[in-house]
């Protein structure tokens, strides 16, 4: 079929939207119509060059919508079914997936080749032929993806579709690294520093796991006070802004966990972190860098005498399958918030105003959704 979507063709570039052929369906794929797609920060990774990956690329990894086909052997999803889209692929059998481990699937290793697990081919090309890369195998900035059934969690249908497409990304990341990877527990001391679409999801995370105190780290005004909104106690413009009051009203012990969601990370920011957290605590590293960085600046008789660890997290440390499911119990008891994480709605053709905003500040997540003259 024919279709649109937001196209990079070569990093430094804005989106383009342009037509390009998306093939069927085949064995173990399923074809979705999408609803919506959120416009997470790592895509404009894509942009800048930090994050590598074969050009043309078709953008957006947090999607979700209502299985449109589905390929021969499919039994787990049939044409009506309502879907989220998982950035990790999880297949099931790998060593990984196979001890509880889904979110570092082996299939993760295909995420910037954009060639298909079924059969290391693109099922997306451009109008003048070329292969088209899906950004982690998906391209949620097109109204359909052609996608393997791995990258898909069916939902039940009661679930607002425009909002469960944050589960995709934003919200599991952002939960998991508070309570499933960093581990809070009741009266902790949490601080999340950036707060965007992962780091609000963090906050309400070590809120709901019963934090003592949760601190949002931000320099920008509306952040903050959306944090407070969804479970911090206090907020700060920085970490150096933080660190005095985070040492007085946790009585010297500092932080049980500081969480680093910021957009772009560089290793300037590892040792502040470092400072704000205390003895036997940790630093989860959750925003991406420049695949080429290797700098990475603390104190190594700190970090040893003071037994204090640095974690990378991805998709919040927590299996798709079962963390998408959890969170919508979490979100129908009333302990997570999805309607407030959205500040912004755009259509696709402003995906490139988009993400000025997201640039400056204006949203916490930005949206595209999808209408009848997208189909």
């Amino acid at each position: 079929m024919k279709t649109k979507g937001a196209i990079l063709r070569n990093p430094g570039e804005k989106w383009q939207i342009e037509e390009f052929d998306l093939g069927d369906p085949v064995a173990g794929e399923v074809q979705v119509k999408l609803v919506s797609s959120g416009l997470c920060h790592s895509d404009h990774h894509l942009r800048t060059g930090d994050s590598p990956a074969p050009m043309p690329v078709l953008g957006g990894h947090e999607g979700a919508g209502i299985v449109h086909k589905v390929g021969p052997g499919v039994t787990n999803f049939k044409e009506g079914d309502h879907v989220v889209t998982a950035f990790i692929p999880a297949c099931g059998v790998c060593e990984p997936c196979s001890r509880g481990d889904q979110n570092i699937c082996d299939e993760g290793a295909r995420l910037l080749t954009g060639l298909s697990i079924a059969d290391d081919t693109h099922r997306a090309h451009t109008s003048d032929g070329l292969g088209l890369a899906q950004m982690c195998l998906l391209g949620t900035f097109a109204p359909y993806i052609t996608v393997n059934q791995a990258s898909l969690i069916k939902i039940e249908d009661d679930i607002p579709l425009q909002q469960a497409a944050l589960l995709g990304c934003g919200v599991a990341t952002g939960w998991g690294s508070a309570v499933e990877i960093g581990g809070t527990h009741a009266g902790d001391v949490v601080v999340v520093v950036g707060i965007g679409g992962v780091g609000i999801n963090a906050v309400q995370g070590a809120a709901q796991a019963g934090a003592r105190i949760v601190a949002a780290v931000d320099p920008v005004p509306f952040k903050r006070q959306m944090a407070e909104k969804l479970g911090a106690t206090h907020t700060f413009e920085s970490m150096e802004e933080a660190l005095p009051v985070i040492g007085e009203i946790s009585w010297g012990k500092m932080a049980n966990t500081t969480i680093l969601t910021v957009g772009e990370i560089d290793g300037s920011m590892i040792q502040p972190a470092l400072s704000l957290t205390g003895k036997g605590g940790q630093v989860v590293v959750v925003g991406m860098g420049n695949f080429a960085s290797m700098d990475a600046q603390m104190n190594l008789f700190e970090l040893t005498l003071l037994q204090k660890r640095v974690q990378g997290g991805i998709f919040g440390g927590a299996s798709p399958r079962t963390q998408v499911p959890n969170l919508l119990q979490e979100y129908r008891a009333g302990k997570l918030n999805l309607s407030d994480l959205v500040t912004n709605t755009y259509r696709l053709d402003q995906i490139n105003e988009a993400y000025d905003d997201m640039l400056a500040g204006n949203n916490i997540r930005g949206m595209i959704v999808y209408g009848d003259d997208d189909y």
